[in-house]
């Protein structure tokens, strides 16, 4: 083998996956056909379950503290997400150029290989390994590897060569975005005017983001991004105001392509980010549900890789995952509709703003927009964690005492023993020693505040964060032999 996992692409979710893959000890290379990192930021906003996985990881703080926004949205209408049940309420602006700095630091510290200049042009499958020939600097390039994982965003290579299904639907409508410099108008915020749609959202450095939809447009197939004289002309025809003087330092356009892969695996071959599901990105929500994968993908790929998976653990990805996904694009269209339909969706529009007033209602949309809404029907049992993210809480007492997610940060299971039982916490420690090297043991009890009702109770935490056992949930060895494979030590 020339390496163990060959991850294509090196955005924001093929590095975070080589990272996750590294820190598993995993030989990882990745494939990039862009010579050098692009500075464009289609992306600029990370979630709060994204933020408490950068937290569990310790890359939170590298970040400093971006601005933060609470005020959110749904198809335009508005949202608050400043009041979650999180360390991280909000939307943190960060542009994409910057988690990509920020992560491929961290995949190239834990000895990734970034190799840049290479476009993949095909792949073989084989019973034991899987080939991929990629045209590079130099010339053809040929490499074997265990398991191949394609991140290379909608129009994936990786995808389309492995012959995986991305059934869904295709745009009827669109819009035109760009970063402009040297332009003075007012801000917008999902503004509705007679033929169309505007936002206009200027940043710390005097540049201004523009994004723009007509009501009557609808889209044809491009071959590249839109000239910036077509932004300037529909921004004028929708709002009056001209900004084609101004200097574009970016432009595109996304339209509500909605797709998804009818598998997120195939023999060696797996998909993460947007080769796995397309999406109009309306709320951020796309880059963070690729983040996402890669944080639910990494560890068990390792596993596998490493010879230390149960059974079928490498196929949860796919069945963790996709119904996420799914839920997800399912809200996305609704929002595509609230968002840019014309005149004919004023009257859905009122009745979802006046839902919006009810108990519940606003908290519920706002958590599946954070992502703080995922559990994993990982059973049995009925403990509220269960498949549930781990909450950020401070350890009161014991040898660990602190924050409990930097418990996270070796990228191994944790089981996380609260009761205050010495008795018991040994026990717990005895049976957990076969499996030394997987999964690491905190005893303490918590604080005040979040985490408080824990006390008390015993939990088994995978490396992604969500819990998969608590001692309501029957005997621990189970679980451990589900999520940690055989104890054969380390």
């Amino acid at each position: 083998m020339d390496t163990q996992v060959i991850v294509v692409g090196a955005g924001p979710v093929g590095l975070l996956l080589a990272a996750e893959l590294r820190l598993g000890g995993v030989e990882t290379v990745v494939l990039e056909r862009l010579a050098a990192p692009s500075t464009a930021s289609r992306a600029s906003t990370l979630h709060a379950r994204t933020m408490e996985f950068f937290d569990q990881r310790g890359l939170a703080a590298e970040l400093g503290t971006p601005p933060n926004d609470g005020a959110g949205h749904f198809g335009g209408l508005p949202l608050d997400l400043g009041g979650l049940d999180t360390r991280y309420p909000g939307q943190w602006k960060v542009l994409q150029a910057r988690t990509e700095e920020l992560l491929h630091a961290r995949a190239t510290d834990l000895g990734a290989r970034i190799l840049r200049g290479h476009l993949v042009t095909g792949l073989r499958q084989h019973p034991d390994h899987v080939e991929v020939e990629a045209q590079g600097p130099a010339g053809p390039v040929r490499l074997r590897a265990a398991y191949l994982v394609g991140c290379d965003g909608e129009e994936s290579t990786v995808r389309q060569l492995a012959g995986i299904d991305f059934p869904g639907a295709a745009a009827d409508k669109e819009l035109l975005r760009a970063d402009v410099d040297g332009i003075d108008i007012p801000g917008r915020r999902f503004e509705r005017f007679p033929t169309g749609m505007a936002v206009a959202a200027r940043r710390p450095d005097g540049v201004t983001r523009v994004m723009v939809h007509e009501f009557a447009f609808r889209p044809a197939p491009r071959t590249g991004p839109p000239a910036f004289a077509e932004v300037a002309a529909a921004w004028a025809r929708v709002t009056g105001e001209a900004i084609g003087h101004g200097t574009p330092l970016w432009v595109n356009a996304f339209d509500n392509t909605c797709r998804q892969a009818a598998r997120y695996r195939l023999g060696r071959v797996l998909l993460a980010g947007d080769a796995a599901h397309q999406q109009m990105p309306v709320g951020g929500q796309a880059l963070n549900l690729g983040l996402q994968d890669a944080a639910n993908l990494g560890w068990k790929l390792a596993a596998e890789v490493r010879g230390r998976a149960p059974a079928g653990l490498l196929d949860s990805y796919h069945d963790e995952r996709h119904p996420v996904a799914e839920r997800v694009l399912a809200g996305i269209t609704a929002q595509s509709h609230l968002l840019l339909g014309g005149a004919e969706v004023d009257g859905l529009r009122a009745v979802f703003a006046e839902l919006l007033t009810l108990d519940g209602v606003a908290e519920h949309l706002a958590s599946g927009i954070a992502g703080l809404d995922v559990r994993y029907p990982l059973g049995p049992g009925d403990h509220p964690l269960l498949g549930a993210r781990l909450p950020a809480f401070e350890l009161a007492t014991g040898p660990q005492r602190g924050d409990v997610l930097r418990l996270l940060r070796t990228g191994r299971g944790l089981l996380l023993a609260l009761s205050g039982d010495e008795d018991r916490t040994a026990r717990l420690a005895a049976e957990l020693r076969p499996w030394a090297g997987r999964v690491d043991l905190a005893a303490g009890w918590p604080g005040h505040g979040t985490g408080a009702d824990l006390a008390g109770h015993d939990l088994l935490v995978r490396p992604d964060g969500h819990v998969v056992w608590a001692d309501t949930s029957g005997a621990l060895g189970p679980a451990l032999l589900r999520w940690f494979g055989a104890p054969t030590g380390d």
